[in-house]
């Protein structure tokens, strides 16, 4: 038997599987709870995610593992890889006013054609923008930025090095400063948000993955491309209410949409994930 696990580290909780790869059946499960709030240190995840671990029985039976997670958070490291200050998660809105004069400076069609999207308060170059203005102590400090789904890879493997750094293409697109087109970073946009550049997640596409000792990890996903792949939602379109409401459709093409009503985020197949934002703002 071949076992695989999947990990979901969530807004509320984190979530650990164990399946068999060959016939998907369940083999054991555990969680653990996340504090509440909407600025979290990154050092609770993985205090969470070894608890869930520990629930289902521990990995040392898994072959390969992969790491999906909220979007959007901002995970900023130094340059000694150690944590800056608590991640904002897509949940703060102190970063509503950043978010609509980075707008404002570059206007809403640029950043459409720029990565698909026009920035709000949840994406992490709003974040950025207001760390900027806020803590610019703290933003001096930033050598990386990672979202809250590659910082838990990042220390599963037992890395310390930042260049070790993944991402995956659909966590990627909810930055603020990738184009999941050319499937390249803008990094003209993270400077107008931070103010500097930095290092950021290597991008690794849906079928690669990273050694994990002996064992691999695959590249994980934002949490809305994980559960559409999960549900196996083909050309259906997918509702999720959780502590954010979603829809969404995989699509051939990335969308362009003006308004804002629709991020034309990328999913985890290698595909596009339009998705309707105007209910992201539960609570």
């Amino acid at each position: 038997m071949t076992l695989v696990a999947g990990v979901d580290s969530s807004t509320q909780s984190c979530k650990v599987v164990v399946r068999d790869a060959d016939t998907g059946a369940l083999v054991r499960h555990g969680s653990a709870r996340h504090p509440e709030g909407t600025e979290v240190h990154p050092d609770h995840w993985e205090r969470a995610l070894q608890s869930a671990i520990a629930a289902a029985g521990g990995l040392d039976d898994v072959d390969a593992v992969a790491i999906g997670g909220q979007q959007h958070g901002a995970v900023c490291l130094d340059e000694r890889g150690q944590v800056v200050r608590p991640a904002l998660l897509w949940n703060d809105t102190r970063s509503a006013d950043a978010a609509a004069a980075l707008v404002a400076e570059l206007g809403a069609q640029a950043w459409v054609d720029a990565t698909g999207s026009v920035p709000v308060a949840a994406f992490t170059v709003a974040k950025l923008r207001w760390i900027a203005e806020h803590e610019p102590a703290n933003a001096e400090r930033i050598a990386a930025v990672c979202l809250p789904h590659d910082w838990l890879t990042w220390r599963l493997r037992g890395r310390t090095d930042l260049a070790d750094l993944v991402t995956d293409r659909s966590d990627a697109s909810g930055t603020g400063y990738f184009d999941s087109v050319t499937d390249e970073y803008r990094r003209d946009l993270l400077t107008l948000g931070l103010g500097h550049d930095v290092l950021l997640p290597r991008v690794l596409g849906p079928a690669e993955a990273v050694a994990w000792g002996a064992r691999v990890m695959g590249p994980g996903a934002g949490d809305n491309a994980a559960s559409g792949l999960g549900v196996d939602a083909g050309d259906d379109v997918v509702v999720s209410l959780g502590t954010s409401g979603t829809a969404f459709v995989r699509s051939a093409v990335s969308s362009r949409d003006i308004s804002g009503a629709v991020a034309g985020f990328a999913d985890a197949t290698g595909a596009f994930l339009p998705l309707d934002r105007k209910s992201t703002r539960l609570n």
